[in-house]
């Protein structure tokens, strides 16, 4: 069963009162993981990184760029939840509004934090457990605990999506017992696995090519795996993914930097 059809009724029930929820689109776990956005932001993913590599030897442009949101939210307001100028997602002021509702017992609120967020949690899962059923109840279970403690949640410089990937982060370690990042997904689920294989030659070359960086992606060390991840694949800022790992932003940005320079060894000569 999907997991927004298992989580829709504990977010009917979850509050002793407020309304229910619509009905949840059919677009979030429909079966396959290309509907969760998974081959789009994998495509910006190595996007990002190709650009990165390409300026590996300036250690400069490294230590910031990439991944920050776009501009143009209220100023005032998101800086007094911490975020810096340019930090903010796009949307900040309808996200903030809901979450208010949200921690005020309002079940429709958080089930539209449900919609904005689901994506980006269950493509940082299914990256790391590498199987579509694990996912999606890890997925539903995320929700569901995030639901159980909303009350709790404060900005503190990091969007909610921050807050939302820690509780999925927690649930992975539980169930694995580990805390060693994997990335469990194979090359052709993030490329998506549907593409025509008759496709001209320089679509083969392209494939091929991005499944070179992926792959070299899966050989580094856990935690510059996890920081590449988070900071490309699921567009965290600086700030959020040093709340994720539990690091300042200045070890973030050292562990980023390792990262891009390992690829670049890794990868020597290949045109990226």
């Amino acid at each position: 069963m999907p997991c927004h059809a298992r989580l829709a009724p504990a977010v009917r029930w979850g509050y002793a009162a407020g309304p229910s929820v619509a009905p949840w689109p059919a677009s979030y776990g429909s079966g396959r993981p290309g509907a969760h956005g998974l081959a789009t932001a994998t495509a910006d993913f190595l996007s990002g990184l190709r650009v990165l590599l390409s300026i590996a030897g300036d250690a400069g442009t490294l230590s910031g760029g990439g991944a920050e949101g776009a501009d143009g939210t209220d100023r005032t307001l998101a800086s007094q939840a911490g975020f810096a100028p340019g930090e903010a997602p796009q949307d900040f002021e309808r996200v903030s509004a809901l979450v208010e509702l949200a921690q005020r017992g309002d079940a429709e609120a958080f089930g539209l934090l449900y919609e904005r967020y689901v994506d980006v949690v269950y493509r940082y899962v299914y990256v790391r457990v590498g199987g579509q059923q694990l996912a999606e109840d890890l997925t539903s279970e995320t929700f569901l605990r995030a639901l159980r403690r909303m009350d709790t949640f404060s900005w503190q410089g990091r969007d909610i999506a921050a807050w939302f990937i820690t509780i999925a982060r927690n649930l992975i370690t539980d169930n694995a017992k580990s805390a060693r990042f994997r990335m469990e997904v194979t090359t052709a689920d993030m490329l998506d696995a549907d593409r025509r294989v008759d496709a001209p030659d320089q679509e083969v070359l392209d494939r091929l090519r991005d499944e070179r960086l992926l792959s070299a992606v899966k050989n580094l060390k856990p935690e510059q795996a996890e920081c590449v991840v988070l900071r490309f694949l699921q567009g965290l800022t600086l700030a959020e993914t040093a709340k994720v790992l539990g690091k300042s932003e200045g070890a973030v940005k050292q562990l980023q930097l390792r990262a891009v320079r390992a690829l670049h060894r890794e990868l020597g000569e290949v045109d990226l």
